[in-house]
């Protein structure tokens, strides 16, 4: 057994290892105590504020809470300056940036976004509007800004696009220019998306030419290609002109719709010229045979037709620019009584027809054709050439048919007859034409060089119904 010393020293040696024990526990839970509270503070600390390096809108908020940068934010004024790259284009009115207590949500939300446990460097800047829409930042200064932009491009290089035309028969397609100017919407569209700051920097953005090597180019060349080939055919009567685009336009332009314009008319004008001579009747000696057979000429009067050039150009420059295929002539002149030709209709017998009367002075006989047969002759009185009274020779049409009616005889402006006849039928503008005359009793021979008529074609009354019935308006009458 120990001595009671031996167990004395024991008891002392445990009594301080306990007292040891129990002071490190204390101090250790104290320290880890701190620790935990000084690490709950810092979180805290971290959670209710902005890293060092953090900005919103620009503005410096770093080691604020939410509640602190909303209030330097609504105190903060707008510069709106702009700028476009570094140069600045346009200094606006000084504004607030109008936040208000509602926006602090939105605060907070970045605050818990850009939230580190560690504190961090990094920087960054985070974008607010305001929940009260600025009307001044996105209506008057935005207007304000887009009318400055315009006004500055009237003083600076207009960019110019690469032109393709048809110039001397040949597709021309000239450089582009570059220019100097603003391509003031793709600049707005970059303000609307620029963030709530003082200063706004928007991307430099030019005007831009459409150059010669693009597809849209490319696309008008082939265009003017194709319209080398294109061919109108010009109906005139029973014929049809082949009008090639290649051969009669050297001049054309074309839009960026791809619409071409013929800047030059004289070939085509000079072809319906040389169709219209060849085709025409109008004031031409026409080949006429006669009911003897014999072949002679005679000058179309009031009967006849022309084309109006002038007025056809047009319509065939349309046809081309439009790819029309076909046109048939249709502006048609002459001689009748308002300006109207006569027989374009007609293409046997030289344009003057199977339906027609002739008239001989010479042997004073009248023979009325429908449909290529003869259906009445007879003798007839023709004007008094001892008086200048002659019947005028040429290509006359029927202007109309009346019955009965009353002929008037005027000269210098004086009234010198009026006689009733039973049947009218006018062919000249000057009032000559057929029409009974029961005052003669003989027919043909030389009556008509001492006693013929003022220039109508006395016809014998008991024929002149005949002749009547067998006439129409417009038909050809020969006079020769």
């Amino acid at each position: 057994m120990e001595s009671p010393a031996v167990i004395k020293e024991m008891d002392n040696k445990h009594e301080n290892s306990v007292k040891w024990y129990s002071n490190w526990r204390l101090i250790t839970g104290s320290l880890l105590f701190f620790i935990i509270l000084l690490i709950t503070a810092f979180w805290y600390y971290q959670a209710n504020h902005f890293n060092s390096h953090i900005q919103i809108n620009g503005i410096k908020v770093g080691g604020m809470t939410a509640e602190q940068a909303l209030k330097k934010l609504k105190t903060t004024t707008l510069k709106n300056t702009i700028y476009v790259g570094n140069q600045q284009v346009f200094d606006g009115k000084d504004t607030m940036m109008g936040f208000m207590e509602k926006d602090l949500p939105q605060f907070k939300k970045i605050l818990k976004g850009q939230y580190t446990f560690i504190p961090s460097s990094k920087a960054n800047n985070f974008s607010i509007m305001p929940s009260k829409q600025d009307h001044f930042r996105n209506q008057t200064l935005k207007k304000q800004v887009e009318e400055k932009l315009f006004a500055m491009n009237k003083s600076l290089k207009v960019p110019k696009d690469a032109v393709v035309r048809l110039e001397q028969g040949k597709i021309v397609v000239t450089n582009h220019v570059s220019g100097e100017q603003y391509d003031v919407a793709s600049l707005m569209m970059d303000y609307d998306k620029h963030e709530y700051i003082s200063e706004i920097h928007l991307n430099p953005a030019y005007i831009q030419p459409i150059k010669e090597d693009s597809e849209f180019v490319k696309n008008q060349q082939k265009r003017l290609e194709e319209f080398l080939v294109q061919t109108v055919n010009y109906k005139v009567q029973d014929k049809i002109f082949t009008f090639k685009a290649g051969e009669l336009i050297k001049n054309a332009s074309i839009s960026k719709d791809l619409q071409i314009k013929i800047k030059d008319k004289g070939n085509i004008k000079k072809k319906i010229a040389e169709i219209n001579q060849s085709q025409s009747t109008l004031n031409k000696d026409i080949s006429f045979k006669t009911h003897s057979g014999s072949v002679i000429s005679v000058k179309a009067k009031g009967y006849g037709w022309a084309i109006n050039v002038d007025k056809e150009i047009p319509r065939i420059i349309k046809a081309f620019e439009s790819g029309k295929k076909s046109v048939s002539a249709s502006n048609i002149y002459g001689n009748g009584w308002n300006g109207e030709g006569y027989g374009y209709d007609a293409v046997k017998n030289n344009g003057i027809g199977d339906t027609y009367a002739e008239v001989s002075i010479a042997r004073q006989r009248i023979w009325i054709y429908k449909n290529g047969k003869l259906v009445v002759t007879t003798s007839v009185v023709t004007g008094n050439s001892s008086t200048h009274h002659d019947t005028s020779p040429g290509v006359w049409y029927i202007l109309y048919k009346q019955s009965p009616a009353v002929l008037t005889g005027r000269e210098n402006g004086k009234i010198t007859y009026q006689v009733p006849v039973q049947y009218w039928v006018p062919f000249t503008n000057g009032g000559q034409g057929f029409h009974d005359a029961n005052w003669r009793s003989n027919w043909g021979g030389n009556i008509y060089r001492s006693n013929g008529s003022h220039g109508c074609v006395n016809t014998p009354p008991s024929v002149m119904k005949s002749v009547y019935d067998n006439l129409s308006s417009y038909d050809p009458v020969i006079v020769y």
